[in-house]
C-alpha cells in the first residue's frame, strides 16, 4: 500500500491524492461495516482548522517514537493529516467532510468513517493511533475495539488525563470548559481497560507550541483572545456564545489591568508545561 494511493479493501476515498502498566481482560471485536455519515460537529468547527492545528515537531517525535517500528498505520479521527506519519502507509479515518477537504496535498487519501464503525478488515495494519479525537467519539470504548480490530502490534492515543484538564489559569475564565472536558475524556483507568493495559506518558506542551490548541495557549493568553483561535477549539465552540464573551471579557480585562501577569506571568519564563496531555500506548500480539 502506498500513501496516497486508494486501498486494497473496499471503501471510498476522499480529498487529496512507560509510567503506568495494568492488565486487563482482552476486549471481544467484531467486524464492523461502513456507517452512513452525516454532518459532524467538525463540518461546523473544523474550518479554517488546518491553519491555526499544525503539528508541533515535538509532540510529533514523541507519536513516532510511540509507533516504534510499525510500516502501516490507521490513524482513526484523522483530521486534516496533523501528526500523521510522512515516511510510514498510512490509512485515514474522519468523518468529517470539512476537516477530509483541508488535507494537504501529498496526504494520505482518507476514508470517510466513524471510529465505531471503522471501514476496515480485521488485523489490516500494524498499528492504530488517534490524537486528540477520542473524547469526540460517541461510543469511546467501542472505539477503542474497533482500534484494537484493526491494528496487528500497537495502540498509540494521544489524549488528556480528565481528572487534570485546565489545573492551569484557563479554568479561571472559563469553567465550563474544564467540566465538560473532564466528562469528556475517558479516564486513563478506562481507557486502560479498553485497550488490555498499556503504557502512559506524560507529554509536556512547549510555551511556543505551533499547534494550537488550548492547552497550548497557556503561556500565552493573547491568542486566547482571537476569533479564529478560538474557532478551531471544541472548549469554546460547545460553549455559548454569552458565556464566551464573558469568559474573554473578564481575559482581556486582566490582559489590560496587568493582573493575569502578576498571577501568572512566570509562565511566559517557562519553556514547557504539564497541561495534562498524555500519550498512551498498548502492545498487541494479533494475527497477520
Amino acid at each position: 500500500m502506498n500513501r496516497g494511493e486508494p486501498t486494497a479493501f473496499s471503501a471510498t476515498p476522499y480529498g487529496p491524492s512507560p509510567t503506568d502498566v495494568r492488565e486487563h481482560p482482552v476486549v471481544t471485536l467484531r467486524v464492523a461495516s461502513r456507517p452512513q455519515m452525516s454532518e459532524t460537529a467538525y463540518d461546523r468547527i473544523g474550518r479554517g482548522y488546518a491553519a491555526t492545528r499544525r503539528a508541533d515537531p515535538r509532540i510529533a517525535a514523541r507519536i513516532e517514537l510511540a509507533l516504534g517500528t510499525a510500516e502501516s498505520v490507521v490513524n482513526v479521527g484523522a483530521g486534516a493529516g496533523s501528526y500523521e506519519p510522512v515516511d510510514r502507509d498510512v490509512i485515514a479515518v474522519e468523518p468529517s467532510q470539512e476537516m477530509i477537504a483541508q488535507r494537504p496535498p501529498g496526504a494520505a487519501r482518507a476514508i470517510r468513517g466513524s471510529a465505531e464503525r471503522l471501514p476496515l478488515p480485521d488485523y489490516v495494519a500494524d498499528a492504530a493511533m488517534t490524537v486528540l479525537s477520542i473524547h469526540h467519539w460517541d461510543d469511546p470504548a467501542s472505539g477503542v475495539a474497533e482500534m484494537r480490530r484493526v491494528a496487528r502490534r500497537r495502540i498509540v492515543v494521544l489524549t488528556y488525563d480528565p481528572d487534570y484538564v485546565l489545573r492551569w489559569w484557563l479554568g479561571d475564565y472559563a469553567p465550563q470548559i474544564a467540566a465538560d472536558d473532564a466528562e469528556r475524556f475517558p479516564s486513563l483507568d478506562s481507557l486502560l481497560g479498553w485497550l488490555g493495559g498499556g503504557a502512559v506518558e506524560t507529554v509536556e506542551v512547549p510555551a511556543d507550541c505551533t499547534d494550537l490548541f488550548l492547552g497550548a495557549l497557556w503561556a500565552r493568553p493573547e491568542l486566547v483572545l482571537s476569533d479564529e483561535i478560538r474557532a478551531s477549539t471544541s472548549g469554546f465552540a460547545r460553549m455559548h456564545a454569552t458565556q464566551e464573551r464573558a469568559a474573554i471579557a473578564r481575559l482581556g480585562n486582566d490582559l489590560e489591568s496587568g493582573a493575569w501577569d502578576e498571577r501568572y506571568g512566570h509562565l511566559r519564563e517557562t519553556d514547557e508545561l504539564d497541561v495534562g496531555l498524555r500519550l498512551v500506548v498498548s502492545e498487541l500480539d494479533q494475527p497477520g
